[in-house]
């Protein structure tokens, strides 16, 4: 194959690739609404699927991916069967073809050679899916010449034409790493316009070549009014000239005084040439201020359509999410329905490639932690089935409301108090002074998990604080609300795009910075003697509450001390972050603004207190300030003693591991791992052997594996919750065992974290131990 060829093969794989999402998509949709849909329904859905497995065999083999196409062939081959009536649909059957789908996905986004283990996982299902047709009741002379004639029908509607192929770039969805989706991230080289907006934007750059004409008069307008101005100035100058020519020579008197009228003519201000440039500035300035004004208009208009067109629906996001669902709900036993409305509002794509993430750690919060299981809910008079819905609406102009619910156990605020007491994340004291609000808000510390084990999936205290995170980082908020027994809600305030928002200006320390308007609360003069200390704090009182105050050079750390010492008065602005409120003394407040916001450089991607800057209409540069870190820096400046203090602590002691595997590979290498992080690492060969160390020996956490001679994992762990010396001791699984019944097993017999070793990573592993003493 020449350098040509090769190249055409890679373009012609690349158009594969982006078909072949929107395929697989649509077939993982269908299966999921095939498997929620009624008897009387379920044809028109697996006609539906059928096509497009179809479609996607015939563009594979287009392209000579024969592994794809194989897999497709034995997908339609079952939904053929399905059409005939001689398969019906099972769990295990849905089951199988995601497990195909998936394969199928994983192939897709690969761009080296098939494995020798992907072979052998392509020739398995394969395998299965074939079986499952031998069962059929029709012979299989006759479903061969059945899935021929259909065969020869599709190809002439379905077969790919690559010649016409997507004449412009298909919308990509987002991928769900976690299950096997394709990596298909929101932003992409390329996008989907529509020919309206396309239409919009044209119009309005052609608008703007009369606004182009308008600029090259005013040009040739102010090189004229130059022109004269040149001219007046030689003028004076001569003239300025013979008067002190005529004043150092012994002129007469009459020249003289013509020489000085002649001055006097020049600077008059009836002169024809000074009305002249008078007249031509005045129409100047007048034009310019119509062509400012449209000028304004016309940028606005065309900022306006120019991010409706980088703008996305929220269904290019959550197309995947009922999958996400299916899968976790299944590994789990539970029984889970997805309810998305709004999924067709558009919001700036870089926003919603930063809320992926977070929205699928909300979605799993909702499954774990929130939806119980069928029994259970049976139990509370509920329907068996859980729900969890992700509601869209947009809010205001500029912002887009999202809440995430689910309808499962909820919880108590004085459990989740327990719960960060037992984590260590604050006293029993500190918990004692928290009311509802700020107990709830306790599931966003890193750290915080109500979960009594940690997994794959949960337990880490990780996911919310991530979650809060990054709606912090794109200058939004988010809540948590909940009941016993009725379920949980997060919501989520995000603006509806990056590229611009309304700042306030205000000066501090003789800088000028800009705040984000969403954060201000309101901005008020405060009289000095209305300042009140509370427990050493600085307060102001509005509207009966009481408001910590700070000043926001000192926040920034710009010193410079007070400034208008004689001033009575002095200039607040009160943010507001979520449910924190925080007012902060400045040196003036200038006015409200449209800001564009810069980014400071990858070299400068993260400085505290500083989210970007923009660039004044005078040209200078405003830093924009970052409202969740200002809370955070006032608290540290408030209590800096406090901190000071802790500064000071010990050095803590090392910590000492008891590692347990009858495997001597395993036990040398976690030992090393374990040795290299800084712990002291003692073995054992199995549990009895554990147990008899536990007896003569003080460790500060245990790893075992669960698969052992004598004594195993599982029964380990039990005997050291049972013990009243070592009940409290944690214990961390790492084990080949990866069912949902050896999840179980694990938790019901005390274990505090279950790792899988087919999906180990030293990193986790060490997060873990950490977390856990």
């Amino acid at each position: 194959m020449d350098k040509k060829e090769e190249e055409f093969l890679k373009k012609l794989i690349s158009i594969f690739k982006v078909e072949a999402i929107e395929h697989v998509n649509a077939i993982t949709s269908g299966l999921i609404d095939l498997e929620k849909a009624d008897a009387n329904l379920q044809m028109g859905h697996i006609e539906t699927i059928f096509r497009e497995a179809h479609s996607l065999k015939g563009a594979a083999r287009s392209v000579n991916l024969k592994e794809i196409e194989s897999i497709c062939q034995a997908m339609e081959s079952v939904f053929s069967a399905l059409k005939r009536n001689e398969i019906i649909t099972s769990p295990q059957l849905f089951d199988m073809l995601h497990q195909a789908v998936d394969l199928v996905s994983k192939l897709i986004s690969k761009n080296e050679e098939i494995t020798v283990l992907e072979k052998s996982q392509i020739k398995e299902i394969i395998k299965r899916l074939e079986d499952i047709l031998k069962d059929a009741s029709v012979t299989p002379h006759q479903s061969s010449i059945i899935e021929k004639k259909e065969e020869e029908n599709k190809t002439k509607v379905s077969e790919p034409d690559f010649s016409s192929m997507h004449s412009e770039p298909p919308e990509l969805k987002s991928d769900i790493p976690e299950n096997s989706q394709i990596q298909a991230p929101l932003i992409t080289e390329t996008v989907r316009i529509s020919t309206v907006k396309l239409d919009s934007l044209l119009l309005q750059a052609e608008e703007l070549v009369s606004l182009k004409l308008a600029t090259g008069q005013h040009t040739t307008e102010l090189q004229k009014i130059n022109t004269v101005f040149t001219l007046w100035k030689r003028e004076l100058a001569k003239a300025h000239e013979d008067i002190q020519i005529g004043q150092s020579s012994l002129e007469t008197k009459d020249t003289v005084i013509y020489h000085n009228a002649k001055f006097l003519e020049i600077l008059d201000p009836n002169n024809a040439g000074i009305k002249s440039l008078e007249s031509k500035l005045t129409a100047l300035a007048k034009s310019a201020q119509i062509d400012q004004r449209s000028l304004d208009g016309m940028v606005d208009n065309l900022l306006d359509d120019m991010k409706k067109v980088l703008m996305l629906p929220f269904s290019s996001l959550l197309g995947v999410f009922p999958k996400l669902v299916r899968d976790l709900s299944h590994d789990q036993g539970k029984d889970v329905d997805l309810m998305i409305q709004g999924e067709e509002i558009e919001i700036d794509r870089r926003i919603l490639e930063e809320m992926k993430d977070p929205l699928i750690h909300l979605v799993r919060n909702c499954i774990d932690h929130g939806i119980e299981k069928p029994q259970v809910r049976d139990l509370k008079k509920k329907s068996p089935r859980g729900t969890v819905k992700i509601v869209i609406t947009a809010k205001d102009s500029n912002k887009i409301e999202i809440l995430v619910s689910d309808d499962g156990a909820g919880c108590d605020a004085s459990e989740l108090k327990s719960a960060a007491v037992k984590r260590g994340i604050i006293s029993q004291k500190d918990a004692s002074k928290l009311n509802e609000k700020e107990a709830l808000s306790l599931v966003f510390v890193s750290g915080f998990s109500t979960s009594p084990i940690i997994t794959d999936v949960s337990g880490r205290g990780l996911g919310l604080a991530i979650v809060h995170e990054k709606v912090e980082k794109l200058n939004g908020i988010i809540s948590f609300e909940t009941k016993i027994d009725s379920g949980s809600t997060f919501r989520i305030v995000i603006p509806l795009t990056l590229a611009t928002f309304r700042g306030l200006l205000v000066y501090v320390n003789e800088q000028m910075f800009a705040i984000p308007v969403i954060n201000v609360e309101r901005v008020v003069r405060v009289k000095k003697d209305e300042i009140r200390t509370v427990e050493g704090l600085d307060t102001i009182s509005l509207d009966g509450q009481i408001v910590s105050m700070v000043r926001l050079e000192n926040v920034l750390e710009l010193g410079g001390g007070e400034k208008n010492k004689t001033d009575d008065n002095v200039h607040v602005v009160v943010l507001r972050s979520g449910e924190k409120r925080m007012a902060y003394i400045v040196d003036e407040i200038v006015h409200e603004q449209e800001v564009l916001v810069k980014s400071l450089g990858k070299q400068l991607s993260r400085v505290r207190n500083i989210i970007g800057a923009t660039i004044l209409g005078n040209g200078k540069i405003a830093p924009i300030l970052n409202v969740n870190d200002l809370m955070r820096s006032a608290v540290k400046v408030t209590y800096a003693s406090a901190q000071a203090e802790e500064v000071l602590k010990d050095k803590p002691k090392r910590k000492s591991i008891l590692e347990v595997d009858d495997s001597i590979t395993a036990r040398t290498l976690l030992k090393n791992i374990l040795e290299s992080a800084g712990y002291d690492v003692k073995t054992a060969v199995d549990g009895v052997d554990a147990f008899s160390a536990l007896q003569t020996q003080e460790f500060d956490i245990i790893v075992s594996d669960v698969d052992m001679p004598r004594m195993n994992g599982f029964d380990l762990t039990s005997k050291i919750r049972n013990d009243r010396k070592l009940s409290e001791l944690p214990v961390v699984l790492v084990t080949g065992l990866e069912s949902r019944g050896d999840k179980e097993r694990g938790i019901e017999v005390g274990a505090n974290a279950y790792i899988v070793k087919s999906s180990f990573d030293q990193s986790n592993l060490l997060e873990v131990i950490q977390r856990l003493i």
